[in-house]
């Protein structure tokens, strides 16, 4: 999403890419919790205050709601590439169904400028700029850990929202579903 508003855009010929789309993810736990005998109630302000909870599946009001949701981010999402990448609205809506594209996949649809690498990307962004001589590269520190680590932490996060969420509390924002960015761009 981000990328479609650069000046110029650099690939390498088998990135991935691509995956123009919204998705918003639900997880239900009510089963799993009905299995280990704890039980959920939920007080509430509104009919759709708790819209997502893992306690329970969505009513067809509510996936209405969220879709129509979805689909107005899908069309500002489309109209954000259209404009950035200089493309009709209708080019890119027809591959705008979530689909990856490679990198050469791309350039042939105008999504990217260039096929090349980091090196390339840093040379057309120093010619771009008029910087003379090398540029000094800053990057961003690794976070030490594996998949492993990844999704132990993912699924502890999960379960301490769960237990968080069992205790009586009141609240003025949406709780969210159980996984953190629920709302996805592609």
């Amino acid at each position: 999403y981000i990328a479609s508003a650069a000046n110029k855009i650099v690939a390498n010929p088998g990135t991935l890419t691509g995956s123009i789309g919204v998705i918003m993810e639900f997880v239900q736990i009510q089963e799993l919790l009905k299995k280990l005998g704890i039980g959920m109630q939920i007080i509430k302000s509104g009919e759709f205050k708790d819209i997502g909870s893992p306690h329970r599946e969505l009513t067809e009001k509510e996936k209405k709601l969220l879709q129509n949701l979805i689909s107005e981010i899908q069309d500002q999402f489309v109209h954000a590439v259209a404009k950035g990448r200089n493309l009709p609205v209708e080019k890119v809506r027809e591959i705008a169904d979530g689909r990856i594209l490679s990198g050469e996949q791309a350039k042939e649809l105008g999504l990217v400028d260039e096929l090349g690498n980091f090196r390339d990307a840093v040379n057309l962004a120093k010619k771009m700029a008029g910087i003379k001589g090398e540029p000094t590269l800053i990057y961003p520190s690794k976070k030490k850990g594996g998949l492993w680590d990844i999704l132990f932490e993912s699924a502890a996060q999960c379960f301490l929202r769960v237990l968080k969420s069992s205790n009586a509390q009141l609240k003025y924002y949406w709780p969210g579903p159980v996984s953190s960015g629920s709302i996805e761009k592609y």
